[in-house]
């Protein structure tokens, strides 16, 4: 796909970047010395964990959020989650005075929708898969009138996200490498926007549990598919991409340049790592690029950026998985 038939381009995300300026943080890169090491290469560690709301979904719900006419802010907005996009979409709404409806699975950790009603959003619990949760969204919105902001398939989430990318390739001009935790799709999508133009000769690769992988499944079958969700440490990577995805499959399917898959063992040793030897709190989603290194199933001949997306963990789960036994039955969720 060229560049002026992306659904979300490089200007989109410059323009994301001034409209969210003052309202989200710009995160830390740090090098990992363990890392770097191990890999031959300069390793660097994108702190997107130290984000406002502990995740970089803080970013694209902003933009969004920022992008509606004052009159449908009035309204409310509604939105489907696996937790984080629900988080920051209850902060941008209350900062800019809105009313936010967060509709989650009962996969959706506790910690996550707990914090989820402290930001004063009302909360729904539908169903077992974010697809349930979404038919609830698509009820309010016919019966209610609320406003959706999706957790990713909008062309204001990804431009949001992908100023994320611009700060990579600011903070690590030489980039030859970005990992990128990889669900629905608008962070990848929006990151590997904004790298490749900027740095076109730059890979971008998307990291997914084995299990549940919905990206991974849509891009091998050439269409968005329905996988089945499943527990995972890496929660927040879980969910459908829709059948009917506008935006960001399109996008990983041009822009990424392979998807790699993480079993349960390796997304806890990424957390592990993350805690052990760079001294961050991680949740499962973030430590994939971690896990993929230490797993030796990514290679670079450049520097490496991983993204360490969030850090919204139980903290029980966290103790049990730095314990090593989070990683079989109800714990791998």
């Amino acid at each position: 796909m060229s560049g002026k038939t992306l659904p979300v381009q490089l200007d989109d995300i410059r323009a994301a970047a001034v409209r969210i300026d003052g309202r989200v943080c710009r995160t830390p890169m740090a090098a990992s010395v363990v890392l770097s090491e191990r890999m031959g290469v300069p390793v660097h560690l994108k702190l997107e964990h130290h984000q406002t709301t502990g995740s970089f979904k803080l970013r694209g719900a902003t933009n969004a959020i920022l992008s509606l006419t004052p009159e449908e802010r009035t309204r409310g907005v509604v939105a489907a989650s696996t937790g984080n996009h629900g988080r920051a979409l209850a902060f941008a709404a209350r900062a800019e005075g809105a009313v936010a409806t967060i509709c989650m699975s009962s996969l959706v950790p506790e910690n996550k929708v707990a914090e989820i009603r402290r930001l004063g959003a009302r909360v729904r619990i539908i169903g077992r898969s974010q697809d349930e949760a979404q038919e609830e969204v698509d009820r309010l919105v016919a019966e209610e009138g609320l406003v959706m902001v999706p957790p990713f398939d909008h062309p204001a989430v990804v431009a949001g996200q992908g100023t994320l990318g611009l700060e990579i390739v600011e903070q690590v001009p030489e980039i030859g490498t970005v990992l990128v935790p990889l669900s629905g799709g608008g962070l990848a999508a929006g990151i590997a926007a904004a790298v490749k133009g900027l740095r076109p000769q730059a890979r971008v690769i998307g990291l997914t549990m084995e299990r549940g992988a919905a990206m991974k499944a849509s891009l091998d079958a050439g269409r968005p598919v329905l996988v089945e969700e499943v527990p995972s440490l890496a929660d927040s990577l879980g969910g459908g991409i829709g059948l009917d995805n506008r935006v960001t499959f399109a996008m990983c399917r041009d822009l990424l340049d392979d998807v790699v898959l993480l079993s349960e063992a390796e997304i806890a040793a990424g957390i592990a790592h993350a805690y052990s030897v760079e001294r961050e709190v991680v949740e499962g989603a973030a430590a994939v690029g971690i896990g993929a290194l230490l797993a030796g199933k990514v290679k670079s001949l450049g520097a490496i950026v991983a993204l360490l997306s969030g850090r919204n963990i139980d903290m029980e789960q966290h103790r049990r998985v730095i314990n090593g036994d989070a990683i079989h039955g109800k714990d791998a969720a």
